[in-house]
């Protein structure tokens, strides 16, 4: 799915620099002979549009390797919450436990360490670049499903995974990041349908592949097959993607020209200034900040935990209901994912093909195209209400026992929503917060890996109060309680921020 074109991004070129290369030499050199040094703005060389160090430039070969890398890691690093799942009966008898509560916070302090490594990866990659993060954290992922295969006991293997998930949510933090700043608005649609796949589409796939795997092998062989894996992902993601973050490149510019001239007055035109603690501090405190005085990313990152939460509490009721009600065996039951799997690839084929429709249209009518275009009608109101519909197909055909079709049906429905708005509000914030998109993104991180660990928890306490039907048909009216907000950002979504400032 190669872009229509690689012009700059409108909303993420910044103000061309005063000086081309050669006029910045030549004060340079003026200036050095009066025993004087000036202020010299280092930015892409003119023309802007030609200079093949800008990443905005480069060929869209490079590009969608860059995006299909990027987006495989975002698959793999999910794929191993959920993986793990089919395993966690071997575990508690190999370690003797008989805890319920344990063996289901085995598998979700996984996605609680996809909270906290957002408020340290993000602010990590908006100021020491986007590639160094990725890279340490591939590597950490890999050690740690080494840890996790070998661990000795449940305590150990519990840190394992938590450490596992921190590391791993590399990907899913800034890979938007990465997309902003190599694809054009106009395009960018289709390159963050593909990365938002993986946040989705790997807890489905995990049990699947987890179940098979835990029948012919064992719970560890789990961990050993997601190190290997890992292991050759981190070696090809060295090898294939570069630094793409536009404030790193220049300032590695401008340092190159300072060693090289003995100018100390060459910056980044991207520099602000700031000096360095001061900025470090503000990029570790920014994805805080936007979560709690940023009423954008507030409400949209709230929408996506509770849509998030209800899936993974949909998850926890899989096993039960398709092993002990349809008599699946215990490696068949991971098929029951597939359902959500389906839908999800089905809304990923919709939101590629018409993501990008509103931009293309105000491009062509010369208008200044708006994050609010990535909120078209025809994504919130399907994507609002296919959850809560899927979730009551779900719970009432389980409940009334029918053929096992039916609740696949509803799962393939809430896939179709949940994909269509995960996709469509990470665009949006993506193009409202460009050059911070990493922060507005961990900030969603945080809260809805926050909702899939905890929730779960007490998600076989409300089927056992409720039944299937009921606490489904409750997960239902929830999901449809906050459905408007996608929709009412696409109406007033603009106003909302003219009055608002993203934290510095």
């Amino acid at each position: 799915m190669p872009p229509e074109s690689d012009s700059q991004d409108v909303d993420s070129t910044p103000p061309q620099a005063v000086f081309d290369q050669e006029d910045q030499g030549e004060l340079m050199n003026e200036k050095k002979d009066e025993g004087d040094e000036t202020n010299l703005d280092v930015f892409w060389d003119e023309p802007i549009e030609q200079d093949p160090s800008n990443p905005m430039n480069w060929s869209s070969a490079r590009k969608w390797t860059i995006v299909a890398t990027v987006s495989w890691v975002t698959f793999l690093t999910p794929l191993a919450s959920s993986m793990f799942a089919p395993g966690v009966t071997q575990v508690m008898t190999d370690f003797h436990s008989d805890s319920v509560l344990l063996a289901t916070f085995v598998v979700s302090v996984y996605v609680l360490g996809f909270a906290f490594g957002p408020l340290i990866v993000a602010p990590w990659s908006e100021y020491s670049g986007r590639v160094v993060v990725y890279n340490t954290c591939n590597m950490l992922f890999f050690v740690f499903n080494i840890a996790s295969a070998l661990a000795p006991n449940m305590a150990s293997l519990v840190v394992f995974r938590f450490l596992d998930g921190v590391a791993g949510v590399a990907p899913t933090t800034i890979g938007s990041g990465t997309v902003a700043d190599i694809i054009p608005t106009k395009s960018r649609g289709r390159a963050m349908a593909l990365w938002s796949l993986g946040p989705l589409f790997g807890p489905i796939i995990g049990p699947v592949v987890g179940g098979y795997l835990v029948e012919a092998r064992n719970w560890r062989w789990v961990f050993w097959v997601l190190s290997i894996v890992g292991g050759f992902s981190t070696i090809a993601f060295f090898l294939i993607v570069p630094e793409t973050h536009a404030p790193t490149l220049l300032e590695r510019k401008a340092a190159r020209l300072r060693k090289e001239t003995g100018n100390m007055g060459y910056k980044s035109q991207l520099d602000d200034g700031i000096p360095t603690k001061q900025r470090f501090l503000q990029s570790f405190l920014r994805p805080s900040k936007m979560l709690l005085f940023s009423p954008i990313v507030a409400s949209m990152c709230i929408y996506i935990a509770v849509l998030y939460g209800l899936l993974y509490i949909l998850f926890t009721t899989f096993t039960e209901v398709f092993e002990g009600q349809y008599g699946f065996s215990s490696g068949a039951s991971g098929l029951s994912f597939l359902g959500s799997g389906a839908g999800m690839l089905l809304g990923l084929l919709y939101a590629a093909t018409l993501s990008d429709r509103m931009i293309r249209l105000r491009i062509q009518r010369n208008e200044e195209p708006q994050p609010e275009d990535r909120l078209p009608w025809y994504f919130t109101i399907p994507g609002s209400l296919s959850v809560p519909a899927g979730l009551f197909i779900y719970g009432w055909g389980t409940d009334k026992q029918v053929h096992w079709i039916v609740p696949e049906i509803g799962n393939a429905v809430t896939g179709f929503g949940m994909i269509l708005t995960l996709m469509g509000i990470q665009t949006y914030l993506v193009d409202a917060f460009t050059r911070h998109a990493a922060s507005a993104i961990a900030a969603c991180t945080v809260l809805r890996s926050l909702a899939g660990g905890l929730l779960p928890l007490c998600g076989l306490k409300l089927y056992d109060k409720l039944g299937l039907g009921w606490g489904n048909t409750l997960l239902a009216f929830l999901a449809l309680g906050v459905s408007p907000i996608p929709f009412l950002f696409n109406l007033f979504g603009a106003q909302l921020r003219a009055r608002s400032r993203a934290p510095s």
